[in-house]
């Protein structure tokens, strides 16, 4: 009798468990709608093309799928994931190894929603999440500016180095369920035009959050728009710490004006800043060539979302202090004798050229990794307007030993009024072996 009940309810729970396998098997293996579907062929204009090509500077697509010295869009970078490293694909045009075969609405499903031919889904290493958000004119104008405006390359992709079972795809189907966006930006109806264009960039196209906004236990960003609180809050990526672009006086924007995140986006540089990090291949590679309008419409929006003063604490207020009166401390010896010169004794810097250390984000931040990171390694070239600058931040790690580096950045994280704290040497040592120095050499990324 016992068996008979057993069976029976082995039967009745075989018939919803199938169900929810075929469920299961259709959702993480389907295509999703796109409006292209029944759209004919796009016209590839030379007008539409060219407005294609703005688009890819405003999405910073040859940041990642170009090499220095290579093909445009040929892919090839190597990424570095918790599971493993990914490359970079190949974009171009080719019909074999590109996405030459892409119809208009397969193109919308990759770029959009993460889905390649076939129902493949990308990694979100791809910033999908964010590029849901893109308008259907702006996808069309940047399928024709990679179908007629970029070279065809045949050159195949490279396989990633995550192994099985981590490397199954039908995952992610659920992840971007879950996590990614779905539909692109609606203009906000309390906001005026400006407000709405920057949301729509920083959002969209420039898909800020993917290194500024903080991630969950998933790897997903906390938040997609300023409805989140996390978004744009500030985040640790690859040895480096993206800043809060929120209202925040110490972490973030809070002291800086419109006018301040116009020049730094379009030349570089400000009076509290330079570019540095990661954010130098963004600005060498996108944020410059933005049109003034669009560089002032993200100004407004980012100014816009407050700050959190529990999350931030006080604002920092300059304290007067010339390192020269500390040299009993060894951190104030090695200031004097190597940053002083370009970053001054009273820790003012020079104007736009020589970034101030007195209320420097990095300084204020609990989080030291872009402080140890680019007095180990120092920083990239800018180069505005195909011009290299002519000061760089240079490489500390061979002449500095890690005691060295964090007596100095202790110094720097606790003098004019800075409060980001004590640097310890253990953690430089952990950061110098899984780093490598700048480049001195200028690193162009070409688009055709």
């Amino acid at each position: 009798m016992t068996q008979r009940r057993i069976a029976r309810t082995l039967g009745w729970l075989t018939l919803p468990c199938l169900v929810a396998a075929g469920v299961l098997a259709w959702y993480v293996t389907r295509e999703p709608a796109t409006p292209f579907s029944v759209e004919p062929d796009v016209r590839l204009d030379p007008e539409l093309v060219s407005r294609g090509e703005y688009v890819a500077r405003l999405s910073d697509c040859v940041a990642c799928h170009s090499l220095p010295d290579a093909k445009p869009f040929a892919g090839g970078l190597e990424m570095a994931t918790p599971l493993g490293a990914i490359h970079a694909t190949n974009i171009t045009p080719d019909r074999d190894t590109g996405i030459g075969r892409y119809s208009l609405a397969n193109f919308d499903r990759a770029v959009r929603h993460g889905v390649a031919p076939g129902g493949r889904r990308l990694y979100p290493a791809m910033p999908y999440p964010s590029y849901a958000k893109l308008s259907d004119d702006d996808v069309r104008a940047l399928y024709a500016f990679f179908m007629k405006g970029v070279q065809p390359v045949q050159q195949a992709n490279l396989k990633s180095d995550i192994p099985w079972p981590l490397n199954l795809r039908w995952p992610i189907a659920l992840w971007n369920g879950l996590f990614a966006a779905d539909s692109p930006y609606a203009s906000k109806p309390g906001q005026d035009p400006l407000w709405n264009r920057g949301a729509y960039i920083v959002q969209g196209p420039g898909h800020c959050g993917s290194c500024h906004t903080p991630r969950g236990l998933a790897f997903n960003e906390k938040a997609l728009d300023e409805a989140g609180a996390p978004f744009l809050a500030g985040a640790l990526l690859d040895g480096w710490y993206a800043p809060s672009l929120r209202s925040d006086p110490n972490t973030g924007l809070g002291r800086w004006n419109e006018a301040d995140i116009v020049s730094f986006l379009k030349t570089g540089r400000n009076q509290h800043a330079v570019v540095y990090g990661s954010m130098t291949e963004a600005f060498n590679n996108s944020t410059q060539f933005m049109a003034d309008d669009d560089l002032k419409a993200i100004a407004r929006y980012l100014k816009s979302l407050p700050g959190d003063p529990q999350r931030d604490g006080p604002p920092w207020q300059y304290q007067s202090a010339f390192a020269t009166a500390r040299l009993g401390s060894a951190g104030a010896q090695v200031y004097v004798n190597r940053c002083a010169s370009c970053h001054g004794l009273d820790g003012k810097g020079q104007r736009e050229w020589m970034p101030p250390l007195a209320g420097a984000t990095s300084a204020l931040t609990t989080e030291h990794a872009s402080a140890v990171n680019i007095t180990l390694n120092g920083s990239q070239r800018i180069v505005a307007a195909g011009i290299p600058d002519a000061y760089r931040m240079p490489a500390f790690r061979e002449q500095l030993s890690d005691q060295e580096i964090a007596d100095v950045l202790s110094f720097v994280r606790s003098t004019w009024g800075n409060h980001g704290g004590a640097v310890d040497a253990q953690a430089v040592g952990a950061l110098r072996a899984r780093t490598d120095p700048a480049s001195s050499s200028p690193i162009i990324l070409h688009m055709r």
